[in-house]
């Protein structure tokens, strides 16, 4: 675990890092400097690109990362690498030429109730390929352990960028519209500087000649754009179809609850950056015991941090809300809705990555495309009804069941358990610290109070998480901060 500690914190650093900004973007740029109607549309375009990406990627990301350890020789590597670059231009280009000639229609359905996304709706395939071709070469440097630049790049650099215009915005150098187009350049630089970074790492000799396994890697595509796009869709689907059925200014307060509760999902990006090919490996080589090890001790650890950050959420939510505009405390039942469900989501480890690199993705997969129907039933049944609470309840109840039953399979089919008696420790640990700091308030400003009660939840949380040893490796953490602290 030595590696997977060391670039997961790394990897959790920087994304944090890119949170933050993301924070001053989101809750107060954005609405301030775009307005609540763009804010919205910018929502719109970037939920929908992402789940065009898997799509677009031809769902070779993850394929490269299973098959890579396969090849023995530089040569076969070679060909594989220029294979599954070459295969997305399959979907590309059918997807280009539908898109060119029913634009008008494909537009017209999708801005029914809001007339403003009809002159943006062709940018939406364009940043997801941008995406979904950065995901291919970040998975190149992935597979060669050397993840912590892409999750940079991807974290930092974007918000970075994300910033610069919006302050371009502010300052009267480009308008609100300009701005919408300025995404496509942003997303296509984060596109080249992955790429040159990719050959830096390893360069290959691309030669275009089909692989021995061609037929696996292609069938593998196939069920990874399925299930690439079930994730996808389980996760922007609420604000795509916000879309249909309410005015797209809302759009803007659902956005800046969901990035409030995927700040818990934070931890579990970071590690998987690198568990993901490590388990791939591991599988490869038939290594029960270990992936049994990484599995437990990928899910306690991710419990833990997520739980203080979920924690460390819920009690300062309403001192949050109180210094943005009214409209936006809409957003705080969609808080705690989301933030639920991506907790339990984290507790599963690196539950993905074994699905993904098992002879079992298929059958998933199929689990995976009647959630998504029930996803988008559900958002038809209780968007309408309920608004922007609605669509929470609708992803509650999907990302549940779908998170659920995959760890049944992982169970039921491959033996493998990620949870232990520290789990229910964990989970205790949360739920009193929730209840001892959320009705407790200062009489100062929002800003301090959050800061106060974050130190707070902090000490007691970590605290008793460390007396009770219930994560051997942010024990390990902790234990190596003491040390340099005390022997300075």
């Amino acid at each position: 675990m030595g590696i997977v500690i060391k670039q997961s914190i790394k990897n959790t650093i920087i994304t944090y890092i890119g949170f933050g900004i993301g924070a001053i973007n989101t809750l107060f740029m954005y609405g301030q400097f775009l307005g609540d109607t763009y804010y919205g549309l910018v929502g719109f375009i970037l939920s929908a690109a992402n789940i065009m990406m898997p799509l677009m990627a031809f769902g070779v990301h993850n394929t490269l990362v299973k098959f890579y350890n396969e090849y023995e020789t530089e040569e076969k590597k070679a060909q594989f690498l220029t294979f599954v670059l070459v295969l997305p231009l399959l979907i590309v280009l059918p997807v280009s030429l539908i898109g060119y000639l029913s634009y008008n229609q494909i537009a017209e359905l999708l801005s029914k109730k809001n007339p403003i996304v009809y002159d943006y709706i062709w940018q939406i395939p364009v940043i997801g390929l941008c995406m979904g071709y950065f995901e291919i070469f970040y998975a190149w440097v992935k597979v060669h352990l050397q993840s912590v630049y892409g999750s940079f790049v991807k974290e930092v650099l974007l918000r970075i960028l994300i910033s610069i215009f919006l302050f371009a915005v502010y300052f009267n150098f480009i308008s609100p519209q300009q701005f919408v187009f300025a995404l496509m350049g942003i997303y296509f630089l984060l596109l080249l500087t992955m790429f040159f970074y990719a050959m830096k790492v390893k360069l290959p000799h691309f030669k275009l000649v089909f692989p021995d396994n061609y037929k696996a890697i292609l069938t593998y595509c196939f069920f990874i754009i399925l299930s690439g796009s079930v994730a996808n869709m389980l996760l922007d689907v609420d604000k795509f179809m916000l879309n249909f059925y309410i005015n797209i200014d809302n759009i803007a307060f659902y956005s800046v609850a969901i990035f409030i509760a995927t700040v818990i999902a934070v931890p579990s990006r970071a590690m998987h950056q690198i568990t993901y090919p490590i388990t791939a490996k591991l599988m490869s080589e038939n290594k029960h015991d270990e992936l049994n090890e990484l599995y437990k001790k990928s899910s306690i650890t991710l419990q833990v941090i997520g739980g203080l950050i979920l924690i460390g959420i819920l009690v300062n939510i309403n001192e949050l809300y109180s210094v943005l505009p009214k409209g936006y405390s809409e957003g705080i039942a969609v808080v705690f809705l989301i933030g639920i469900s991506k907790y339990f989501d984290l507790i599963l480890g690196n539950n993905n990555s074994i699905i993904f690199n098992s002879i079992y993705y298929r059958a998933v997969l199929f689990l995976g495309l009647f959630l998504v129907f029930l996803t988008v039933s559900l958002n038809m049944i209780f968007i309408p009804l309920y608004g922007l609470n609605g669509a929470a309840i609708a992803t509650l109840i999907s990302i549940t069941l779908y998170s659920l039953a995959k760890l049944l399979f992982v169970v039921l089919k491959m033996k493998l358990f990620p949870f232990t008696k520290n789990t229910i420790v964990a989970l205790l640990l949360a739920i009193l610290s929730f209840g001892v700091f959320y009705y407790w308030d200062f009489s100062f400003h929002p800003f301090i109070n959050i800061v106060l009660k974050s130190i707070l939840v902090t000490i007691f949380y970590l605290g008793l998480s460390y007396y009770f040893k219930v994560s051997s490796d942010i024990n390990f953490v902790m234990n190596s901060v003491f040390k340099r602290i005390f022997k300075k």
